[in-house]
């Protein structure tokens, strides 16, 4: 779309870009040029312009689109594909329609709200207008093992992004949800696909939901207790193609690191967990059961100390962990 193309050469340079050299890139008349110029204007962008100077960029309405983000993610595997939504079912389930159909590796799915959000153990995730949702595909090519790791990655990976943006850093509460005063501002979503006959992973679609606008009242009497976003926190909402941008760049750095910088992250998921040295509820099929968060193991799994002084190592996909006060 002709209307993305020239918002992502606005944003690429800081000084004022000219018509007929944006009409000479992009293969285009200079009145096509001028069209779009308008209907960017239209759409909330202040684009200031001078004669024999041309366009500049001023400000930019909270808006996701491909031409908010190309720039930033020029030359990035994640990234490469980019499609927008307002509104879908699940980022997570919309991608892996498209995984299923051959979409490359590095494709993103990004929406302002999902009518079907899910997260682990098969619970819903509340995602209302004012949050950013958005998924990302990878094809490891390495074993289960190492696949095992990749929620874990992708928390310390969101963690980055967050803070680079809004300057504050979130905790993680294992294994998959990003935590900030004591609430969850973020949950973490990571799905396989298998081949049929060689159990061989096929692909991975990685699910983030952050919470960015909303208010108490957005949240509702049930989930205000246990969530929280960034505006909350901050007092102002970053925007939301800022912050996606943002966590896009950390996690195609994660996937450069995957698997061989598993040390670095280990160490920096340990220094994040706020599960540690906590009592919490081990909550699986048998029921709940207390215990002591201790430490984080080489595999990203929990150890805990059970009240008769045993030890056990627990596995994200065999247990989930709550606080015994409160939600952490």
């Amino acid at each position: 779309m002709l209307q993305e193309e020239v918002l992502a050469l606005l944003k690429g340079q800081a000084a004022p870009r000219s018509g007929e050299d944006m009409s000479r890139e992009l293969g285009v008349s200079r009145a096509a040029v001028w069209k779009a110029i308008t209907a960017l204007r239209e759409e909330g962008y202040v684009i200031s312009s001078a004669p024999h100077r041309g366009y500049r960029l001023e400000a930019s309405p909270d808006r996701l689109s491909p031409g908010e983000l190309r720039g930033a993610l020029a030359g990035r595997v994640i990234g490469r594909e980019l499609i927008c939504l307002e509104t879908v079912d699940s980022t997570n389930s919309a991608l892996k329609r498209r995984a299923v159909a051959g979409a490359p590796e590095g494709t993103v799915i990004l929406s302002r709200e999902q009518t079907g959000g899910r997260g682990r153990r098969g619970n819903s995730f509340l995602s209302p207008p004012g949050g950013l949702y958005l998924s990302v595909l990878l094809r490891p090519q390495t074993g289960l093992r190492e696949l095992m790791w990749l929620t874990a990655w992708a928390g310390v990976a969101v963690c980055d992004g967050i803070q680079r943006c809004c300057g504050v850093r979130p905790g993680i509460k294992w294994t998959n949800d990003l935590i900030l005063s004591g609430r969850k501002v973020c949950g973490i979503l990571t799905e396989l696909g298998m081949e049929g006959e060689s159990a061989w992973p096929q692909y991975v679609v990685l699910g983030v939901g952050v919470n960015v606008q909303q208010t108490e009242a957005d949240f509702g009497p049930q989930v205000a207790p246990v969530a929280v976003s960034l505006r909350q926190v901050l007092g102002s909402a970053p925007r939301r193609a800022d912050l996606a941008a943002s966590i896009l760049l950390a996690l195609d750095e994660m996937r450069a690191a995957f698997p061989g910088e598993s040390a670095r992250y280990l160490e920096q998921y340990r220094r994040d967990c706020v599960t540690l040295g906590r009592e919490v509820r081990l909550m699986g099929p048998e029921g709940a059961r207390p215990a002591v968060a201790e430490a984080i193991d080489e595999d990203f799994r929990l150890v805990v100390r059970l009240p008769g002084g045993a030890r056990e190592t627990v596995n994200a996909g065999e247990v989930s962990v709550r606080g015994m006060l409160g939600y952490v």
